[in-house]
């Protein structure tokens, strides 16, 4: 039997349990938080005098934070790419919809939620240039992204359950930073979108688990392979208007990586924790292939430390059309 058709088959086999992981793992829109739980009420008499209040509590914040939180709500905006590469999946059932697709269509669902209230957040402060945000999100998700997986749905959870804790950790450190600068209320919403990712992480983590169970060979072969070619960030295609897709995506990294939001050291301390999650030092009866993949990842994290401890990143800010200084003043 082909590759493709072992990975449909097991896809079938664990879609009998997908309803009640949703259950498990997702909150239905009666009940979870909404954007506007963490905005102004535009329908109080107070809505002016809340906006008033943000635009002055976003005046302690610097250009650096700006610049990374633009590139988190972009990269959020640019949901449409990521639910139709997953939908795309093998075992994925886009026109039959099956409970896979359910799956992916009410994880979108509440991952739409963290663009919409950083967006309009965003446009209330008055410190950003909404003009070229909205530009650059435009240009995102229609250059798209290829992240390395095809249609593979071992490659495909392995991504996610990567990239899920790699939001959480931006999108927590960004809300300590609010709050250190006294906007306790940008703090609570980055936090609770942290959570919203930490939630979604688990749930990716358990469906390689699950595929670890039942076809641990290939599995670890997929995980080899998306380490061996490393995790590319969803927004790596991110440009500015008039601008190449790769300067835009590398200055917003830099910049991420010298306030502390995010850090090659924070790639490699997810990549131990997805070790350690998986017990991939204990998985027996692997093939020659496996085992080797196996020796390679549980000697991977030392490696990219000791490379991530000589990375330098440039100490001056490159200027974003996003964020203009002259706003900051």
């Amino acid at each position: 039997m082909s590759l493709k058709n072992v990975r449909l088959e097991v896809m079938q086999h664990l879609e009998k349990d997908v309803d009640q992981l949703i259950k498990k793992y997702l909150i239905p829109a009666e009940t979870i938080w909404q954007p506007t739980d963490f905005l102004p009420n535009s329908e109080t008499d107070s809505f002016f005098d809340e906006v008033k209040e943000i635009r002055e509590l976003s005046k302690e914040l610097p250009y650096d934070f700006w610049v990374v939180l633009v590139g988190d709500m972009i990269t959020e905006e640019a949901l449409p790419t990521y639910e139709s590469w997953l939908m795309d999946v093998e075992g994925v059932g886009q026109t039959e919809r099956n409970s896979w697709s359910k799956w992916v269509r009410h994880w979108t669902s509440e991952e739409n939620r963290h663009g919409d209230v950083l967006n309009k957040y965003l446009y209330l402060s008055g410190r950003v240039n909404m003009r070229e945000i909205e530009k650059t999100t435009q240009y995102l998700i229609a250059d798209g992204f290829d992240i390395g997986t095809d249609r593979d749905p071992y490659k495909n959870f392995v991504y996610t359950s990567f990239q899920e804790l790699a939001t959480y950790i931006s999108h927590n450190r960004v809300a300590k930073m609010a709050k250190e600068k006294g906007n306790k209320q940008l703090a609570k919403m980055c936090k609770i979108i942290s959570g919203d990712e930490m939630r979604h992480h688990h749930a990716y983590a358990e469906f390689v688990e699950r595929i670890f169970a039942v076809d641990p060979n290939q599995m670890m072969l997929a995980f080899q392979y998306m380490m061996k070619q490393k995790i590319a960030m969803p927004a790596h295609f991110l440009r500015e208007s008039g601008g190449k897709i790769s300067t835009a995506f590398e200055e917003f990294s830099n910049t991420a990586q010298r306030i502390g939001v995010y850090t090659s050291a924070d790639y490699v301390d997810i990549l131990q924790k997805l070790i350690d999650r998986w017990d991939i030092g204990t998985i027996n009866n692997l093939s020659d292939d496996a085992e080797k993949a196996r020796d390679y990842l549980m000697k991977l994290p030392s490696r990219m430390l000791r490379l991530a401890e000589r990375l330098t990143i440039p100490e001056n800010s490159y200027q974003f059309k996003w964020v203009e200084p002259a706003r900051l003043k």
